[in-house]
């Protein structure tokens, strides 16, 4: 197992304690409801208020994000497709002020290779590709060229397969895997083939097994349950259930009021090997996370002894 990744001037030591990523979205369509972009007098304009999301920034920072993640076009079942051009004009001057004014490590949340070099050039510290490499084969060579870490994400999003309901928001259903857990493992093996190709060392990993992207609300649960599973291929594993829909369709409730699932599934998450997880309500969670790891870290050292 790697032991840890070293980012600018911080040191993620793996296996000490839970990391924290919290999300920046630039959106005016996230799922969540936490859209950072406001709308302007003109239809499908937007303002960007630089110094509101220092703010939301400082204060993620503040009350435990280790990570701060931007990302500029929303991932949710239907959203719309938003151009390079477009993403870079949302996140470009958000990463920019982040890198001037804090101390704190900046993750880009895109698939494509031109926002992610046009991300690290402004500051950006790491590459979260939800689509692990196989939307566009150019940026693994970007990351490679800037010795950026990158996390691989697993991926079998598909509209066809995708179903919405006003108040729950979207799910997917039907999703066909011959054995979830192995066919999920098998192709995060293939992004990090793809990455190891093109140059970027084992240490700049990291792994995710997509909670929310192509799985059902059963084989969600099963994943984070499981999650121990991926955290063997020995790659330090990223967990991603904030919000997400298998939450709300579990408890019939709308995004707003998942609070206490993704609390459940985050510390069950940590009890099964996750070393970062992702989330929206970053002061709560942070107590979450530093309650269950005061449960579970002792009893990992141990087995590591």
């Amino acid at each position: 197992m790697i032991s840890s990744l070293t980012i600018k001037d911080h040191i993620l030591r793996w296996g000490s304690r839970t990391y924290i990523m919290g999300i920046l979205n630039l959106t005016p369509d996230s799922f969540s409801g936490d859209g950072l972009l406001q709308k302007d007098s003109t239809p499908d304009k937007f303002q960007i208020d630089i110094e509101s999301i220092l703010e939301k920034a400082r204060d993620l920072v503040e009350n435990g994000a280790d990570i701060l993640d931007v990302g500029g076009e929303s991932t949710r079942p239907g959203a719309q497709i938003v151009s390079a051009e477009e993403e870079m004009k949302r996140v470009l001057p958000v990463i920019n002020a982040l890198a001037a004014n804090m101390d704190v490590i900046i993750s880009i949340d895109t698939y494509k290779a031109s926002v992610a070099e046009a991300a690290i050039q402004h500051g950006a510290h790491m590459v979260n590709d939800v689509w692990g490499l196989h939307a566009d084969p150019d940026l693994a060579g970007i990351a490679a060229e800037y010795h950026t870490p990158i996390i691989l994400m697993h991926n079998r999003s598909s509209w066809v397969n995708a179903e919405i309901k006003e108040r729950l928001g979207g799910r997917y259903v039907g999703i066909p895997y011959d054995n979830l857990i192995e066919d999920v493992r098998r192709e995060l093996l293939e992004s990090v083939t793809i990455a190891r190709s093109a140059g970027i060392p084992d240490d700049r990993i990291i792994i995710d097994p997509g909670i929310g992207f192509g799985k059902t609300v059963e084989q969600n649960l099963e994943l984070v349950d499981r999650l121990n599973e991926f955290r063997m291929l020995g790659y330090p594993v990223l967990l991603g259930p904030s919000r997400k829909s298998f939450i709300g369709y579990t408890l019939n409730l709308p995004p707003d009021q998942r609070l206490e699932g993704t609390a459940a599934a985050i510390s069950i998450g940590i009890a099964r090997g996750a070393d970062i997880v992702r989330v929206h309500d970053v002061t709560f969670m942070s107590r979450v996370v530093q309650m269950t790891d005061a449960i579970v870290r002792h009893r990992m050292d141990e087995n590591q002894d």
